[in-house]
């Protein structure tokens, strides 16, 4: 059975925390899990599992995922949030706490309409839990079809004025160049199916209603694509949620300022941990 790439850290590692919930990652796109890399020191000994979505990294592609789970093969996050819960079941991970940054934190919320019985957690980290407009649904149907065209990957270039903050564009180069080398090596079919699949999914904000697990709402304050105003509306729903707003980080606040992300997500986690 076709299954993503999950990067389990050895629990051996853990220093006491062996058989305790694990904190899952769910990248940013069009990245990988390696964007996960620098807050991984910082986040000590938890037993962390990242993984990488489908057609990206060392993931297999999202068809051939969606036909080994049963799914549908047009692009949809539920495909990804199924293939999510079915990779960490066959790591023998039954509950997790699971944070995603933007698309990973759309898929995040998949996971938890599709199997809320596996989250002991959730953290929303600059991500939103409504449906995208019209103008931006568009915008992704048309880069769905400019990179998989002759432009190919030069189609995500742009995107690095956007998910970089400014502070991180004046302060951080080193950032910057390893964000920009990583748009220009995106798989150009799974930013095709990563676009459309996020085009396609609808508001959750009743799922989050529905929760009654520690959260975290999380933003970088120089996130350009999510505002307060999203911010504001998921941590109405849940009924036990931190807000955090990371001063001088952008839409990838995890690899800008990976120290200031990783307090949160470690209290978040310590907060499930308990509650277990």
């Amino acid at each position: 059975m076709s299954r993503l790439s999950v990067h389990v850290r050895d629990p051996q590692s853990s220093d006491g925390h062996q058989g305790t919930i694990p904190l899952v990652l769910l990248h940013a796109f069009p990245l990988d899990s390696r964007m996960w890399e620098p807050m991984l020191a910082e986040l000590g000994d938890l037993p962390v599992v990242t993984v990488d979505a489908p057609g990206f990294g060392a993931s297999p592609p999202a068809s051939q995922l969606a036909r080994s789970l049963g799914c549908p093969i047009a692009p949809s996050l539920r495909t990804y949030a199924e293939a999510v819960a079915s990779a960490l079941r066959a790591e023998g991970i039954e509950r997790a706490v699971v944070a995603g940054l933007s698309m990973g934190g759309y898929t995040a919320l998949a996971l938890a309409e599709q199997h809320p019985e596996m989250l002991a957690g959730l953290g929303l980290l600059d991500t939103k839990a409504t449906a995208d407009t019209a103008q931006a649904r568009a915008t992704r149907i048309r880069m769905a079809e400019r990179v998989t065209g002759a432009l190919g990957t030069r189609a995500t270039a742009p995107m690095i004025d956007t998910i970089v903050g400014e502070t991180t564009r004046r302060e951080r180069p080193e950032v910057v160049e390893t964000v920009r080398t990583w748009l220009a090596a995106a798989p150009p079919a799974g930013v095709a199916w990563a676009q459309r699949a996020m085009a396609g999914r609808r508001d959750r904000l009743a799922t989050l209603a529905g929760l009654s697990i520690p959260a975290l709402v999380l933003r970088g304050a120089e996130d350009a694509t999510i505002g307060d105003d999203d911010v504001a509306a998921m941590a109405r729903q849940l009924s036990d949620a931190d807000v955090v707003t990371v001063p001088g980080a952008g839409h990838l606040s995890a690899l800008e300022t990976p120290a200031a992300v990783a307090r949160p997500l470690r209290q978040l986690w310590q907060r499930a941990a308990a509650a277990e």
